[in-house]
């Protein structure tokens, strides 16, 4: 069903192409018939043939691409300022037009070099447009207070409206390039934050596996077969979910509209229970960890921005211990309504491990590790707000506080965490509203 939508978008898209190309060459001819009969009006062949190379080589220099248009502008301009001036000099003349299509033409050109080119170009090319456009009445036959009304008109109203319309054009196209990097910004922060929520889960629970086992084989125990098989079954499982979750999130790169689903999950299918399988895997190779959920959290529905942010902050909080902590004998998450606060739900992870935090923790949290800074940017997306540092009595604990009375912007943090491009202006801040306390 999907393939087919695509393949109807596509062959509407391609429609329209066709359709907006297909005006786009009929404005064109109309606009060269225009020009050839303003030539016509010529008392002479040869001024009529200069006066329709001049109009046709002004619409080409409007129409050519980006890297030629300043060569085109700079002939287009000094072909109409040389045809004026012989036309001045001459003593017959057009008697109606001196050619309206082509003078509406430079001043488009001025507007293009106002929008597209760098300010000196800009300048030089608008400056040769508004030459050849205000000199341009000089070619008509009588000489009287109308021409110069005219003149004064091109060049006091005419020229400095359509320079004030390519700095509008040009402001716009400004805002909206930001507008577009500031998404694409918030897109590559989305993915990088699901890639270390996914796959560095399970590289490091691999790792720290294989470091066990290591240590096992130096200190000179021996292994049973059933441990040996038991462990590998447990780095073949973990290796697995690291291949699939990149698989998915390659897929996603590939074709974001197809496989966003896969990687970016709107919310744990099980509810916050989910988090139980977590803490349990966790448990197989660190030390053990204890889920503890507030009862009162048992049949209260929550947003799915919140229980995405939930899951994730345990995860990265378990995920840290795993890789930083040291000497930790127990790890305890509870989530539960924030004491003395009912609309606001509280997530803490604590582990009891002695001296403090290792350097490596450390330093994520002064901003070399980007764990704490993806987690600190999805807590922020749904309003809430989170607190890291070393216990006093030692070990190590993050906190975060979510709100529970604003569904509606935890709901939109979440479609924000599939489309990143509602929020993606915050996206670029590093580390908002991260606390360290000890």
């Amino acid at each position: 069903m999907i393939s087919e939508f695509r393949s109807r978008f596509r062959s509407l898209s391609g429609s329209r192409f066709r359709f907006r190309h297909l005006w786009l060459g009929l404005v064109g001819v109309s606009l060269v018939v225009l020009v050839v009969l303003e030539g016509l009006n010529a008392p002479h062949p040869p001024m009529a043939a200069a006066t329709m190379v001049s109009g046709v080589l002004c619409l080409a220099a409007l129409a050519v691409p980006e890297r030629l248009f300043a060569r085109y502008a700079i002939g287009a301009a000094a072909v109409s300022c040389a045809l004026t001036l012989v036309e001045a000099q001459l003593s017959q003349r057009p008697p109606n037009t001196p050619g309206l299509v082509e003078l509406g033409v430079l001043l488009l050109l001025i507007t293009r070099a106002v929008r597209r080119c760098p300010p000196l170009r800009a300048a030089g090319l608008a400056a040769g447009s508004t030459l050849a456009a205000v000199v341009l009445p000089l070619r008509i036959e009588e000489r009287n207070s109308n021409l110069l009304n005219l003149i004064a008109v091109i060049a006091v109203c005419a020229v400095p409206f359509m320079v004030m319309v390519g700095l509008c054009l040009r402001l716009y196209d400004t805002l909206r390039e930001r507008e577009r990097e500031a998404i694409r910004q918030g897109q590559r922060l989305e993915h990088a934050r699901e890639l270390h929520d996914f796959v560095a889960h399970h590289v490091t629970a691999i790792v720290a596996q294989t470091k066990a086992a290591r240590f096992t084989a130096a200190a000179g125990h021996p292994q049973s077969p059933e441990d040996l098989d038991r462990m590998l079954a447990q780095i073949e499982r973990a290796g697995s979910q690291a291949l699939g979750s990149m698989r998915a999130m390659v897929s996603s790169l590939r074709d974001h509209t197809t496989a966003s689903a896969t990687t970016r999950p709107t919310g744990d299918p099980a509810g916050l229970r989910g988090l139980r399988d977590l803490t349990e895997e966790f448990s197989e190779v660190g030390p053990p960890a204890e889920l503890t959920l507030a009862p009162e959290l048992a049949d209260r529905p929550l947003p799915p921005g919140i229980l995405t942010t939930v899951h994730r902050v345990v995860q990265e909080s378990l995920t840290n211990v795993r890789k930083h902590a040291t000497g930790v004998g127990r790890v305890e998450v509870r989530i539960g309504v924030r004491p003395g606060a009912p609309e606001q739900l509280e997530v803490s992870v604590v582990d009891d491990g002695q001296g403090g935090a290792s350097p490596a923790a450390e330093r994520s949290v002064e901003g070399s590790g980007y764990g704490l800074v993806g987690l600190a940017e999805r807590v922020e997306k749904v309003n809430g707000r989170i607190t890291t540092g070393p216990r006093d009595g030692g070990g190590w604990h993050v906190v975060a506080v979510l709100p529970l009375n604003k569904a509606n912007r935890a709901d939109s943090a979440n479609k924000a965490n599939t489309a990143d491009s509602a929020y993606a202006p915050t996206l670029g801040k590093v580390a908002p509203n991260v606390a360290s306390s000890g």
